[in-house]
């Protein structure tokens, strides 16, 4: 295995995950994830999530605003009320694509040395 190509390949696969890594980061915003998975494709208005995290009204918009741009959140209207869904498309697989290859990297370097970790090798 190129290890040098392998680790090119995992610094893209960061670059392409970092919105997503930074706004889960954050026990706030993996609840309000969490309650989101939890409604569906129904949706849910900011006062059900505010209802189901206990949080208030403004923490649950400013959270929900970053993860409207990470992009892991979509918003939709019906009149004047706002229906907030996951999305678990592109910005989660950038993700995968990440674990994906650690993992493979991990292997190769198992294959390789007999050990996951540098320290057994040594």
């Amino acid at each position: 295995m190129d290890f040098d190509k392998q680790i090119d390949i995992i610094k893209s696969d960061f670059e392409e995950s970092r919105r997503l890594l930074l706004a889960i980061g954050d026990e706030t915003r993996q609840s309000i994830i969490i309650t989101l998975m939890s409604a569906g494709c129904d949706g849910m208005r900011v006062g059900e999530i505010t209802a189901k995290t206990h949080l208030s009204r403004p923490a649950v918009s400013h959270h929900l605003k970053i993860l409207l741009d990470a992009g892991l959140v979509d918003v939709w209207h019906e009149g004047t009320m706002n229906f907030y869904t996951g999305n678990f498309g592109t910005e989660f697989q950038h993700l995968c694509n990440l674990v994906h290859h650690i993992e493979e990297f991990r292997t190769a370097v198992t294959e390789t040395f007999g050990s996951d970790t540098c320290y057994s090798v040594k």
